[in-house]
């Protein structure tokens, strides 16, 4: 029997509540009723009307403006009063485009305090219970026409002030009457009735009402006043600290000239009586919405002062330094068309430090010592460079460049960092144009002025692309290897190619195929780097990159380059790091008119090799893939070629990135390195990989290559060369020693090792033509290729 028919119940009435059923349109149902916002709110979920008053735009989280201008027609807030400013009784409402012409409050200010019906989805809104997904929002008809009193008006603008300030309340109507109160309640025609100025000698929150006959009551306006320090400069605010000594308080009448306007709603001033102590900056930023304001007006600012983190990364909150700022409540404008200040010049011969960014974390504010303190010290100030010399190609709309009296240290005119010393002299000019073409050696025929700031993890200045002077173009030229074609030295190449799938441009591709054919003097093996499958970051699950090697050998052919072979081990599906279904990699070119690829099985993404009877057990084979140190991270790839009769072993590296490690000139001194952990780790399990190898034949050769994504003079190359090895990067001089800029920085990622058997027999060379130059001048990818030339034994 089953559990149904056991469990069956006979009711009566149930016959007739079937048959009842049946009688009822199938189309028809009961419209819901309206709710309220309070009901919305504690119950938001399901689809329901609201009925309310429109009270605010909203812009973000509790983040509402109550009276007009506003932003845009994307949001309104709904409230059961027209009167409520109490965020937590207030209901965000997205405003789907087909909605915002008749009620969106940018181009519909008038609507604010109507009542309306919205139909739509009760759902989170700005972290908070909201209303989305609208289907149906109307004006209530039949509302009372009364028309609603004008609301009060304040003599002087809320915000900071001095004590003792009176303050005057008025109406444009003419029999109405003026209520207020000081405690935070609202106001009635029971609260006191204004009939002379309010002094204000504390904090003090007016809440005002106007009451007239023939009319509805006004809506409640809430004057905030704060009493504020006064007899202040600019040079006291921003204080010998990054953090200013009145952070958070209210400041009045700060005096200065506007010295550069950033936007509509930020702008920098300086005082026009400095102070004569270096350390304390005479300019700073003023944050006042819409403020209309224009370079050389002379102005007295109100506000609070906050240490604010402008624009940057999506950690910036936990690695950057804050900006001193005046969040101004009002701005005076007493003059205008003023001189400006004459800037600082920032160069060695005035003090800017030139070796160290910080060595007392931030204990000593010593802005002569510390490169760090140095440009705080200049913070909102109007500075210049004069005629600078540029040091690495733009990006992103950065200049990099340093003053003319600043010496370089590479033969390309850039700066190149070493182990103590990343260059804090280097500057940033923020032109905000990704279209202007620089590179290094290029310099400016006059001086560059603009304002220091703060912003994506560096100090930088604010110059208009418009008033920079003529930049004059430097020599710099893209290289062509030194090495020549020879019967019995083989060459060997390490080649990052940035992100490369058939899905790139034909123009990349071209420049790729030209540069292994003509400036690299066609290599015999190339180790690439950042590979990716055959569509790229689609994230498909393919991980098969044949066609992306055979798209580039082709057009190596189809220059005049030799017909290359590949080989490589697709990885697993998004677990080697790099965007999402890309499946970068590390993979081998080599030229099978001059070596060949050792007879071994080819391994899979799993399998280790090793290595047996002078032969890597798979070939090419992968170095301890399973081992946690590479999670996320690229494994080194193993290859054994065959050249001349003489056998020679290629391991090709691209180690986890720098990302996570904090920047150089953050809130965190010194830098934290976080990522250099996992490169030291994987590092050490190739070091042993090659130990392993020699145990069993101390005359193997052995060459390591790859994008390291660290420098010659850290642990990672230390512990990756051990005693076994020779980074040849080291042998070439310091001022050609780069691969990669970054930030202004020269720098080298990529390197080459060999064995110590073939140290004495093995030429190397930075094949310049990437790092150091923009797409316009050229470039194919952002690392410049590595090369080496060498007589197996």
């Amino acid at each position: 029997m089953s559990t149904f028919v056991k469990n069956r119940v006979f009711i009566p009435g149930l016959l007739f509540l079937l048959f009842f059923s049946l009688l009822i349109p199938a189309g028809v149902s009961k419209a819901a009723e309206p709710i309220s916002v309070a009901d919305a709110i504690a119950n938001n979920s399901g689809t329901a009307t609201v009925s309310g008053y429109i009270v605010a735009h909203t812009t973000g989280n509790n983040s509402y403006d109550f009276e007009a201008p506003f932003g845009n027609d994307h949001n309104v807030a709904l409230a059961d009063s027209p009167n409520e400013r109490d965020k937590s009784k207030l209901l965000p409402v997205q405003l789907p485009a087909s909605f915002r012409s008749e009620f969106g409050l940018q181009t519909n200010p008038d609507i604010i305090g109507s009542k309306v019906q919205v139909t739509g989805s009760l759902e989170t809104y700005f972290t908070v219970p909201g209303l989305k997904s609208l289907t149906k929002m109307t004006f209530v008809d039949g509302e009372d026409s009364t028309p609603k009193a004008a609301a009060p008006v304040s003599s002087v603008t809320p915000g900071a002030v001095s004590s003792g300030t009176q303050i005057s309340l008025t109406t444009e109507m003419e029999n109405g009457t003026i209520y207020y109160t000081t405690d935070g309640t609202d106001p009635s025609e029971n609260s006191t009735r204004y009939a002379e100025p309010i002094e204000i000698t504390q904090d003090t929150t007016i809440k005002a009402i106007v009451i007239a006959d023939g009319f509805k009551d006004s809506d409640i306006v809430a004057f905030s006043y704060f009493i504020a320090v006064s007899g202040l400069q600019i040079h006291d605010i921003q204080g010998a600290s990054h953090y200013s000594p009145y952070e958070n308080q209210y400041v009045a009448d700060i005096e200065g000239v506007v010295t550069y306007v950033a936007d509509a709603h930020n702008l920098y001033i300086q005082s026009m009586t400095p102070d004569r102590n270096p350390s304390t900056s005479e300019g700073i930023l003023v944050y006042k919405r819409n403020h209309g304001l224009s370079p050389g007006d002379a102005v007295k600012v109100s506000g609070q002062v906050k240490e604010w983190v402008l624009e940057g990364y999506s950690e910036k909150l936990k690695t950057d330094l804050p900006v001193t700022e005046i969040n101004a409540s009002s701005i005076t404008v007493t003059a205008t068309g003023q001189a400006l200040p004459k800037p600082v010049e920032i160069s060695p011969l005035k003090g800017q430090p030139t070796k160290i960014i910080d060595n007392d974390q931030f204990k000593t504010f010593d802005p002569w010592q510390d490169g760090i303190d140095y440009y705080e010290s200049l913070e909102g100030m109007l500075v210049k460079v004069a005629q600078p010399k540029v040091i690495a190609p733009q990006d992103y709309g950065e200049l990099y460049v340093v003053s003319k009296y600043t010496l370089v240290n590479t033969l390309a005119k850039g700066l190149r960092i070493s182990a103590n010393d990343y260059n804090p002299e280097r500057l940033i000019i923020d032109i905000d144009d990704s279209s202007f073409v620089t590179k290094p050696g290029d310099s400016f025929t006059g001086d560059i002025t603009g304002v220091v700031s703060y912003g994506f993890s560096n100090y930088r200045i604010f110059s208009d692309r418009d008033s920079l002077p003529e930049l004059k173009e430097g020599s710099l030229k893209q290289e062509k290897t030194k090495f020549k074609k020879h019967a019995k030295k083989l060459t060997v190449a390490s080649y990052n190619v940035e992100n490369f799938s058939p899905k790139v441009s034909e123009e990349k591709t071209t420049k790729l195929a030209k540069a292994i054919t003509e400036n690299l003097n066609q290599p015999d093996i190339i180790g690439l780097t950042e590979v990716q499958d055959n569509d790229g970051a689609t994230n498909s699950g393919n991980t098969d990159a044949s066609q992306s090697y055979q798209v580039l050998i082709d057009k190596i052919k189809e220059l005049g380059g030799p017909a290359y072979a590949y080989t490589d081990i697709a990885p697993n599906n998004n677990e080697d790091g790099g965007a999402p279904g890309a499946n970068i990699r590390v993979g081998f070119l080599y030229n099978p008119e001059r070596v060949s690829l050792s007879e071994a099985p080819k391994g899979t993404a799993n399998e280790a090799t090793g290595y047996e009877n002078g032969k890597l057990t798979l070939n090419p084979g992968r170095i301890d893939p399973e081992n946690e140190a590479f999670n996320s991270s690229r494994k080194p790839l193993a290859a054994q070629f065959t050249f001349n009769g003489d056998d020679v072993i290629v391991i090709n590296n691209h180690f986890n990135s720098k990302g996570g490690d904090l920047p150089l000139f953050g809130k965190t001194q010194p830098a934290v390195l976080s990522s250099e952990e996992q490169r030291i780790e994987i590092a050490g399990i190739v070091n042993q990989f090659i130990k392993d190898i020699q145990t069993k034949n101390k005359q193997a050769n052995i060459i390591a290559l790859g994008d390291m994504n660290d420098f010659e003079f850290t642990k990672t190359l230390t512990t990756l060369k051990g005693k076994e090895m020779t980074n040849m990067i080291d042998l070439i001089p310091s001022i050609d020693r780069y691969t990669y800029a970054y930030q202004g920085n020269l720098q080298v990622l990529d390197h080459i090792l060999v064995s110590k058997n073939l140290t004495l027999r093995t030429g190397v060379d930075i094949v310049h033509i990437n790092a150091a130059f923009m797409e316009e001048h050229g470039r194919a990818s952002d690392h410049d290729p590595v090369l080496i030339q060498t007589m197996l034994k």
